[in-house]
């Protein structure tokens, strides 16, 4: 018999429960404008710092202070804001259309909005984005048709990817959208792969890769950080830190490192932190981290903080692992409030212009909705051929396919 202790296992918990009262006054939130701004060809352990603190432009008042702010003219800032209600709004109307069956699966963003919104505004046409299901936004921004979207959740008839994507998983090339993976974090390495390939043809064309705090466990994101340091591929990788994988919290895959961005200095990666509810400041490092990639200095590594208000996705239930009340006392507050404020405060907005704006873009998101249940939903209407399935694959069908093609009668 051995008188040495037996082994075991640590389990990292988080800290609240169902039943618990949320409590994160613990969680140090540094100074609106407190944290320098660098010049874009600075090194990585020259700015060891921002991958520990969070970078932030509004402060409590609603106004833009520090060397982050003044990125954004007032027009721009209410596109913005425009841009994060219409996400809400889309969110809200797919959310219900998948409780009444005529989807089979939803992901909202609700309390993401600014990332996804403020990082597309920072991009060039031809620039592209490998994202994962919750970046709508980069899509919803865009002049990319919100019927479209709505054709490929309800798969019918109009589907663009004619039902060969499950719901969400949207595509389209010529607004810099890289179909989406079920497979989490391929996408992360997929996109060092195309920067790099841009880099190559000697293009000036940048990528963005984009994942989850669960997934930064998978393989595949610390390969691409492995390739992305190496040939300093013209890329910037978004970490988007929103507490909670699916029903995990987000010291499961962060492990014993202090922070996500913390990854990055490892590899030789310029790493930030941004306060991904604050629209200002998320534009502002996406700009900065865009333009060193354009530059020719290398990838940065962006961990957006934030947190994920609704479900992980219509499949899920949150009270189920978290208390109820825990979005609530979130400590970086709700995006579309925070950016309303700044607006009213710099006396080019009010609460009835709010108002009048929610309502114009909820009247049209339940038009586009309308359109699109025209083309059929999930249960009802028409779908696209099954013929479809042979297509788009080879220039010319194989004849083992125009066999099956003829046996299926399509």
């Amino acid at each position: 018999m051995s008188d040495e202790p037996p082994l075991s296992l640590h389990v990292p918990e988080p800290e609240f429960r169902p039943g618990d009262k949320a409590d994160f006054s613990n969680v140090q939130i540094p100074k609106a404008g407190s944290v320098e701004r660098p010049e874009i060809d600075v090194s990585a352990e020259d700015i060891h710092d921002l991958a520990y603190s969070i970078i932030r432009v509004m402060d409590r008042n609603g106004k833009a202070v520090g060397p982050w702010a003044g990125m954004l003219n007032d027009e721009k800032v209410k596109e913005g804001l425009e841009d994060m209600l219409r996400v809400r709004a889309f969110d809200a109307r797919m959310l219900i259309a998948q409780r009444q069956g005529k989807t089979s699966f939803y992901m909202q963003a609700l309390g993401e909005e600014a990332i996804a919104c403020a990082f597309r505004k920072a991009l060039k046409p031809g620039d592209m984005n490998f994202p994962t299901y919750r970046q709508q936004g980069l899509l919803l921004s865009t002049d990319y048709p919100m019927v479209d979207m709505m054709n490929q959740i309800y798969s019918n008839a109009a589907d663009p990817l004619m039902g060969r994507q499950l719901p969400i998983m949207y595509s389209s090339r010529e607004n810099g959208f890289f179909t989406i993976s079920g497979n989490l974090a391929t996408q992360f390495i997929q996109g060092v792969g195309w920067a790099m390939a841009s880099a190559i043809k000697g293009d000036t064309k940048i990528a963005a890769s984009w994942i989850g705090d669960g997934a930064t466990a998978a393989s595949d994101f610390h390969s691409a950080l492995v390739f992305a340091s190496t040939y300093r591929a013209p890329v910037v990788l978004n970490v988007v830190n929103n507490q909670w994988a699916i029903s995990t919290y987000q010291g499961i895959a962060r492990g014993r490192a202090v922070t996500f961005a913390a990854r990055g200095l490892g590899f030789g990666i310029p790493a930030l932190r941004v306060d991904g509810n604050d629209y200002l400041a998320v534009y502002a490092v996406s700009k900065w981290a865009i333009d060193r990639a354009r530059a020719g200095h290398g990838p940065t590594l962006i961990e957006h903080v934030t947190y994920r208000v609704g479900g992980h996705s219509t499949s899920d239930d949150p009270s189920a692992y978290r208390p109820k009340e825990e979005s609530d006392a979130w400590p970086l507050g709700d995006p579309v409030e925070r950016l309303k404020n700044y607006l009213i405060a710099r006396d080019v907005w009010s609460e009835a212009q709010h108002v009048q704006a929610r309502e114009m873009i909820e009247a049209e998101v339940a038009e586009a909705q309308k359109l699109a249940e025209k083309n059929g939903t999930l249960h009802d209407g028409p779908h696209s051929s099954p013929r479809s399935m042979f297509e788009d694959v080879y220039e010319d069908i194989p004849l083992h396919l125009v066999r099956q093609r003829q046996e299926a009668g399509v």
